[in-house]
Formats: structure tokens, sequence, C-alpha cells
């Protein structure tokens, strides 16, 4: 299989858990897995094969900025740098909705958020903590715990 088709078929696996994760009732545990558990390890299992089969001959390394262009010329690599961006948004972000669930934040809120960190990784997990964080120091959340 060629990395372009393999690409084909990663994309819209994320985007399907990216889909459930933001959309779907999280009062149905059993769909709660999808975005959670089983495109997580499906993707893991790409990247891993990837990996195993092209990374310890492709040149390149991680000691300069140079030598990771380089690595990064070989399309398998690449694809293996994309499917792992990929797995692990898509976990951060399950992660980042059970704690904004926990803390009170409505799905409504919680949707742009995830989508920054589908997009943006890092910048959304600041905005999920942030998000967070202003929604548990309200006063209304505060009274109503009391």
């Amino acid at each position: 299989m060629t990395p372009d088709f393999l690409f084909q078929i990663a994309n819209p696996l994320a985007m399907a858990g990216w889909v459930v994760l933001i959309l779907a009732p999280r009062r149905w545990a059993a769909l709660g897995h999808v975005p959670r558990t089983a495109v997580p390890l499906l993707l893991a299992a790409l990247y891993s094969a990837l990996v195993l089969a092209h990374f310890f001959t492709a040149e390149g390394g991680y000691d300069s900025l140079a030598n990771v262009a380089l690595l990064f010329e070989t399309p398998e690599v690449l694809l293996a740098g994309w499917v792992h961006y990929l797995a692990f948004d898509l976990m951060i972000g399950a992660l980042m909705a059970d704690r904004m669930d926990r803390a009170g934040v409505a799905r409504v809120l919680q949707a742009p958020v995830l989508v920054t960190i589908f997009l943006f990784g890092p910048m959304g997990v600041l905005v999920a903590l942030a998000t967070e964080g202003v929604v548990r120091l309200l006063p209304a959340r505060s009274e109503a715990l009391a």
C-alpha cells in the first residue's frame, strides 16, 4: 500500500473519531470508545507499522533541524509523523472533553475548543484548560456546588 493510499485511510478515520467526540451524546458510553479507544488504536497500529518498516532505514535524525527535515523527506516517515499527530490529538481531545464534562462546560462551548485541539493541538489544550478554569470559577457554579 502506498503512503498516499494510507493517508486517504488515516484522515477519514481520524475525522470520524472527531465527529463522534464532538457531536455524539456522551451518555452513549459504547460510542464514546470510538474516539477514546478504537480510532487511536487503529492509528497507533498504522503508525507502528510505518515506523518499524521505514524509520530505521530513512536518512536523517533528531539531532538537528536539517536532519529532521531530511528524515521527513521519506514519504512513509512523513506519513508516520502525520498519523502520530492524528492519533495523539484525538486522544488529547478525548481527555480534554472528559475534563470539560466533569467541570460542567456545556457541549456547545466544547465544540469550538475541540476543533481548536484538532487543528492546532497544544494551542487547543491551552484553550481547553482555560475554558475549564473559567467555568470552574463562575459564581453560579460555585454556589450550586455549596
